[in-house]
C-alpha cells in the first residue's frame, strides 16, 4: 500500500518518505523537518495509526501538520474517531489517485491552480 500511495504521491508532484510503523515514523519527525502531509494507515504494528495521530497531535510541533488516515476502516465510528482524534481526512482503501488529489485538494493541500500539490516537505 505504501508503494501505490507513493507512485500516487509522485505523480502529484509530493516529495515522499515511507516508513513502516508508528515508531519509526515518531523517530523519523524527530530527526527531519515537519512535513506538510502525513498520510496514516489504522492498521499500523505496535501503536496504531489512531494512536499515532493522537501522539502527533498532542505534540504542538506538528500543528501545522495535515493528517489523512488512509485504511479499509469504513464504519462511521472509526471515521469519526480518526478526526476526532485529529485526522484531517480519512481515506478509505480501495482508493484511486483521483480521489487522493481530492482529499489532498479538500484539506487545500495542491489544487488545479497549484501543478505541485505536495512538493516541497511532504512526507
Amino acid at each position: 500500500m505504501r508503494t501505490i500511495l507513493t507512485r500516487i504521491l509522485h505523480g502529484l508532484g509530493a516529495q515522499v518518505a515511507q516508513v513502516e510503523d508508528a515508531t519509526k515514523a515518531l523517530e523519523y519527525f524527530d530527526a527531519h523537518e515537519v512535513p506538510d502531509l502525513a498520510l496514516v494507515d489504522w492498521h499500523l504494528p505496535g501503536m496504531n495509526g489512531l494512536e499515532l495521530v493522537s501522539t502527533l497531535r498532542a505534540d504542538g510541533r506538528f500543528a501545522p501538520m495535515s493528517i489523512m488516515m488512509v485504511t479499509t476502516e469504513c464504519e462511521l465510528d472509526e471515521i469519526s474517531a480518526a478526526l476526532a482524534a485529529g485526522a484531517n481526512e480519512y481515506l478509505i482503501k480501495p482508493f484511486t489517485q483521483e480521489a487522493v488529489a481530492e482529499k489532498l485538494n479538500l484539506m487545500g493541500i495542491g489544487g488545479e491552480e497549484d501543478p505541485s500539490p505536495t512538493e516541497g516537505r511532504a512526507r
